[in-house]
């Protein structure tokens, strides 16, 4: 990560309540507080913490007092010195180095409820789609199948779906993959070099960070709070000093958090992008999936003349994961680009596809009114459930998507989701989110299932913390025995 300077006014805002329920000396609580912090992802990783006499200014405490809590931080593995960057934020090996517990094998008693993965089933009208796409299978048989543009009808209709929603596009614009991660892939190896800086949210789409850092793109994180949204000075500052090649960004209903970026975020977002010269992307491959309240304008309809905004969508989320259809909007001239540099991955979008996405993306309206009802009752009784039965659990209700950012309280998702797949529920641990690792202390849970699988969710995370001594465990002074 590059390191971005953390401000003592920032890192002060951050700590407002350091000293709040702790009986242990000033140095251990201020210590303890910004340890959970980076676990949290509020301080990415990566960071330059401020000197230790501007922290002591803002915190109205001694100089001596910092630089201790700095000492066991860097005795504990949060902070290492390096020469010209001062004091920059890490984690320790025991949780940077920590397997994915998903990725892990092992036998699992039972049914498995698999929810790493957060889809809805196939939406209502999918397979009368295909049935009336079929017509037009002659026709496509006329031709080569090797499609790197896209169906002009589905283009089309994209296109249209862009202008109603606020977002005047040609199909000129328009470019389909084969869904929004093999997107993000493209994008990735079309506009990052190597070495380039990175801008991407803490935590973040695990798979679009994978695809930045193969391209070999160094990340710049910036956090992401499922109730506060955006530190807008720490995006700032991070677009000003690193000047990425690329911000990918998740403006609506952001995964995994379900934040949705203000007006006021999204000026400041595409003000220094275009002062920097950085190339926006915006994926919303959730951003429709709202449930309170109606779906902002793209992102690109705010973008002035010299804000580059490249938006990404996919037909997955809102109809079925099996239909590997997604797209890129962005400007004639990169899109000849990002074609140009198509074959080295692929060949085209499978045509079949193309043309059964030709005729839901027209009923995208209906469709996702049908999905809202289904995901409201969802959220409302998972989130519930987990409120009334996990109380010391921090639960958003997010205003849309299909995950809930839940707060754990303590650095054990790790542990939650082993002892939760013993019982056959398979979750994605918080540290998958994390462009480093880190977020032990969240878990992302999905109310995307039937109505049963909602009621065994609930009954196996409450056993699964049972088991982890998340119920038992009061912890008293300071946090260092449990971060």
């Amino acid at each position: 990560m590059t390191p971005v300077l953390l401000s003592s006014r920032s890192a002060a805002l951050l700590l407002h309540e350091w000293r709040d329920g702790s009986d242990a000396p000033a140095y251990e609580a201020l210590a303890d507080a910004i340890r959970v912090l980076v676990i949290d992802g509020r301080i990415p990783l990566g960071a330059r913490m401020p000197a230790e006499r501007g922290l002591a200014e803002a915190l109205g405490v001694s100089r001596t007092t910092v630089a201790n809590a700095y000492a066991r931080l860097r005795d504990s593995g949060y902070l290492v010195s390096l020469r010209g960057s001062g004091s920059v934020v890490r984690l320790p090996r025991d949780l940077a180095g920590r397997p994915d517990p998903e990725r892990l094998g092992g036998v699992v008693s039972g049914d498995v409820l698999d929810l790493r993965k957060a889809a809805l089933h196939s939406a209502p009208g999918v397979a009368e789609a295909v049935e009336r796409a079929m017509r037009h299978v002659p026709a496509a048989l006329a031709g080569i199948g090797y499609d790197t543009v896209g169906d002009p009808g589905l283009r089309a209709a994209i296109a249209a779906r862009y202008t109603a929603r606020g977002l005047p596009t040609d199909p000129s614009e328009i470019v389909v993959t084969i869904g929004a991660q093999h997107a993000i892939a493209l994008l990735a190896r079309v506009l990052v070099r190597r070495g380039d800086a990175v801008l991407v949210e803490s935590p973040t789409y695990p798979h679009a960070h994978e695809a930045f850092r193969e391209a070999g793109g160094r990340l710049v994180g910036v956090p992401v709070d499922a109730r506060s949204g955006w530190d807008v000075g720490v995006l700032e500052t991070a677009l000003r000093r690193s000047a990425p090649a690329v911000a990918y960004v998740m403006p609506e209903l952001h995964n995994p958090t379900g934040a949705t970026m203000s007006a006021s975020v999204r000026s400041v977002l595409l003000s220094v992008a275009a002062s920097t010269g950085t190339t926006v992307i915006a994926d919303e491959t959730m951003g429709e999936l709202r449930i309170d309240g109606d779906a902002a304008v793209p992102l690109a309809a705010f973008a002035g003349s010299g804000a580059s905004v490249v938006m990404i969508g996919s037909a997955d989320k809102v109809f079925w994961g099996g239909l590997r259809i997604g797209w890129i909007r962005a400007s004639p001239d990169l899109l000849q680009r990002l074609l140009l540099a198509r074959p080295t991955g692929d060949l085209g979008t499978p045509v079949l596809d193309q043309l059964v996405a030709r005729e839901l993306v027209p009923l995208t309206h209906a469709v996702l009114e049908a999905r809202r009802e289904y995901l409201r009752q969802g959220r409302d009784e998972v989130v519930g459930a987990l409120r009334a039965r996990l109380p010391e659990w921090d639960v958003p209700s997010p205003a849309g998507g299909l995950t809930t950012w839940v707060g754990l309280g303590r650095p054990v998702s790790s542990a939650l989701v082993l002892a939760a797949r013993a019982e056959g529920v398979v979750l994605a641990s918080g540290g998958v989110f994390g462009p480093d690792g880190g977020f032990e202390r969240f878990l992302r849970v999905p109310f995307t299932m039937p109505p049963a699988d909602r009621v065994r969710l609930v009954d196996v995370l409450e056993r699964a913390w049972d088991r982890v001594g998340g119920a038992s465990s009061g912890v008293q002074g300071s946090l260092a025995a449990v971060v």
